[in-house]
Order: C-alpha cells, then structure tokens, then sequence
C-alpha cells in the first residue's frame, strides 16, 4: 500500500450528499483510492505529501459523449456550416463526405492525439462510442484514462443523394453481426489496467436502428450489466423520420419499446418533442425524468450552428439527470461547463439558472450517476483518487473566493497544472508522459490533409472541399 497526502488551499470536497468548499484541505489516498477528507493535519504516516497548497483540488470530469477517432479531425471543416435543408444539421453532408474520406491511419492519429487534449482540458473519465475500440483501449490504457468504450452498430445508414432529403440504406442482417462484435469487445476489454478500461454497449442512432435490434440491444446491456447509449433527437429530420414512421416522438416510441432506463445515456435529446426545433407536441422531457434515463449534453456541436437546447436548466428543474460532454472538437471539458452555463441562461434569459454548481454537479457526480459509479465524481473516502489540480494563483484565477465559479467561468487549460487517475498523476506541470505531441499533431495534420483532398469521393454531389466549406478568407494573390 503506498499512501499519499494532499495538502490543499481549496478542495471540493464531497459530503452530505453533495459537493462543499473545504478551505485548507487534506486528501489522503493510498494506492488508488481516498481514505480520509479534511482539515488541519493529518498525524499518520505517508509515503508522499504533495504541497498543493497554491492550488485548488476537485474532481475530475467524466466527459460522457465522445468520438475520439473523429472529433479532432474536425477542426477548420464543420465550423460555420450548416444546411438549411437538413435545418441546420451537418450530419447528412459533411459528416457522409469526412467519414468516405479518413483513412485507418488518420483515425489512430486522432486517437492518439485525443489523450493529451482530453487529460490537458480535465477529462479523467471517457465515454468512447466509435469504430476502434482495441486501440482507444491502448492508447487510454496508455495514458492512464479512465475509459468507457463502445464498439458501433446499427441495422442501416442515412445519406443524401441529393442535399435535399435524407435516405436510408438498411443492411441484410439488421446488424447482428457488428452487434455480436460489440458484445465479443466488451468481453475482451471489461476490466483491464485495474479496471479503468470498461465496455458499453452502443447502438448508433435511434433513426438508423430498428426495434428489433434496440430490443436485442436492451435486453443484452441488462445481461451484461453495462451501460447502454444512443445519439437521439439530434436533428429535425431524424426527427421527423421517427413520426411518420411510429406516429410518435423518437423519446416516446423508445419509451414504448421499453429502451430507456437509469443505465441509458441518450446523447443529445435537443431536438425533443415540446422544443420549437420539432413544432410537436410531447412530454420528452417528463418521460426521460420518469424514467431516470440520462441526456449526454454536448452543448458546442450544436451551438456552433446556432442550435440550442430549449434548455438545460429546464431538463434539471423537471429532474433529468444531465450529464456534459465534448462529442466534437474542441474536446475540452472546461469550455463544455461554460458554455452549457452560458447557453443556458441565454435561452431562459434568467442569470440565476445553470449556475456554476449545475455544470460542476452534471460533469462529477450525474455523469458518476449515469454509469452507476458511486466512486467517481467526488472526493470522498473510498472513491477513486481521480483528482485534478487547478492553479490557484494565475492569471485567470486570481482572485479566488469560489473556487468552482472561476473554473467554470475563467479558467482555461493553462490552469489545470495536473491530473491524477487512479492515484496516479497522468499529467504534472501540464505535461501529459509518453505522448510526443508535436509527432502526434504532425501525424494528425497529414491525416487531414489526405481527408480534405479526398471528400468529393463520398459527397453526394462530388464537390471538394473548397466548395464543402470555403475558406474564411480568399487565399493570398502571389
């Protein structure tokens, strides 16, 4: 047993039920869990002591809602576009044309290159949903992440042959097969590097899957006793696809297949019935509060098209457990917290809604919640040592009397100096161990160099990526 003790000017600290300010705080931890929180001196014997008595200690985030094999590649692509076709969704174009052009090898580069980017902006805990679960599992295993991990699948696909409509192709076997290799990668992955690296179970989109497969699908996370996600009510025409073809809301038919549950991680649900996006009337809302299923909210990938959810301080009021996530780039969960906080309020034109402790709560202890973990998101005695130390004397910190407010609302990733998973520090002075990042973001440059030179190969109407997304401003005349 190797026992640590943290010496800290503020921690959040955990008890009573909820997050408190502990001024002039001590942690203790031996080997990768906390077993003492409080004040004053502590008089055992230690291993280490750890003067972070500059600094403040939280939690670290659980970032429930990603897709680290994609994501990065996003950058100076998707950002200003937005169809008023698909009524503002770049699902259907620029996401068909990017994923027709990403190689194998640009996908590992986005990988890799996720795990300093997350670490460095206060994820300890990843919820992965893509294609390359064996090597997302190396790589945070690597790192010393904490990492969920879901292998894709789905009974068909949309796409656009035109730009004006949405189609969709369906596979023969209803996507049993790639079910089955998602269930077989669970088994593989459940519980390596000290049970860090855990398996989920994720069917893509609730537009792209049928009933019969969400029922396999639901009746398998239950055996398994795994969690279970899905991307739902995150554009108008999935949407309206889900009524004419069940007569209902996408919330309220999985409602009536028996899908949801407090083990379900929705993403999105920003385009619900009872939202002006949908024009229809449902209580969405309601269900997923009755039925204790959790919303992944990832406000930016919206936002940055002009979408908003209507809004995040009212799915908390009528008691969804909302839990914050990055989905695209950037994948930080410092600007995930404050622009849900900032969204929020703009949407309600109420200042005192989604406050600081709302988004601090959604990102530690309902993310906590919708995994079933009552170890994670807190410091507490018997919960995981995932800590990470905030600058409490920088530039952007300074003043400090709420601690929690000015993470939230001014900090930025130069104030996160380290991070500490299972005991263990993954990062100190901003330095994230065995990642070359110049090699890494040199491999992620090439990597979307090839994609952008080949995106016409997938596009329905074989446009370059000149056309797909112009530039800000013309190119210098030689």
């Amino acid at each position: 047993m190797v026992r640590t003790v943290v010496r800290a000017g503020h921690v959040i600290a955990f008890q009573d039920g909820g997050h408190r300010h502990l001024q002039d705080g001590v942690v203790v931890i031996e080997d990768d869990r906390i077993t003492h929180v409080g004040s004053g001196e502590f008089d055992g014997q230690a291993d280490e002591f750890i003067d972070a008595r500059d600094k403040i200690v939280t939690p670290g985030f659980i970032n429930t809602h990603t897709h680290l094999s994609e994501s990065p590649l996003d950058r100076s692509f998707v950002e200003d576009r937005g169809p008023r076709n698909f009524y503002l969704s770049g699902l259907f174009e620029f996401l068909t044309a990017r994923d027709g052009a990403i190689t194998d090898q640009a996908r590992r580069a986005s990988v890799a290159a996720s795990m300093p980017e997350l670490i460095r902006t206060g994820t300890t805990t990843v919820v992965e949903m893509g294609r390359h679960g064996q090597y997302v599992a190396e790589q945070a295993e690597k790192a010393g992440l904490r990492a969920y991990i879901g292998e894709f699948y789905r009974s068909g696909r949309w796409y656009t042959k035109d730009g004006k409509s949405v189609q969709y192709e369906w596979s023969p076997d209803d996507g049993a097969a790639a079910m089955q290799h998602a269930v077989n990668f669970i088994k593989e992955v459940d519980g390596r590097a000290n049970g860090r690296i855990k398996g989920f179970l994720t069917p893509v989109q609730v537009d792209t899957c049928s009933e019969a497969l969400l029922r396999r699908s639901r009746e398998m996370a239950t055996e398994l006793k795994v969690p279970l996600a899905l991307h739902v009510s995150q554009s108008v025409p999935e949407f309206q696809e889900m009524v004419r073809r069940n007569g209902c809301s996408p919330v309220e038919w999985l409602e009536k297949i028996g899908f949801l549950g407090n083990d379900v991680i929705l993403g999105h649900v920003i385009m619900p019935g009872g939202s002006s996006w949908t024009n229809y009337h449902a209580d969405d809302v309601g269900i997923l509060a009755d039925t204790g299923t959790n919303v992944a909210h990832a406000v930016w990938v919206f936002a940055r098209r002009g979408i908003a959810m209507e809004s995040y301080s009212k799915y908390l009021a009528r008691g969804v457990n909302m839990t914050l996530a990055t989905d695209t780039c950037p994948q930080s969960m410092i600007e995930a917290l404050r622009w849900t906080a900032v969204i929020s309020k703009i949407m309600d034109r109420r200042t005192e809604v989604a406050t600081a402790a709302d988004v601090f709560n959604s990102a530690t202890l309902s993310a906590a919640k919708a995994l079933g973990r009552d170890d994670l998101g807190r410091i507490a005695p018997g919960a995981k040592a995932d800590l990470l130390f905030w600058e409490g004397a920088s530039l952007f910190m300074t003043p400090v009397r709420d601690p929690v407010r000015n993470i939230v609302y001014s900090a930025q990733a130069e104030d996160l100096n380290a991070t500490m998973i299972d005991g263990k520090f993954v990062m100190k002075d901003r330095v994230v161990p065995g990642f070359d990042v110049d090699a890494l973001l040199a491999d992620l440059q090439a990597g979307a160099q090839h994609m952008w030179a080949n995106m016409h190969r997938e596009d329905w109407a074989h446009r370059d990526i000149n056309i797909l997304s112009p530039e800000s401003y013309p190119a210098f005349k030689r």
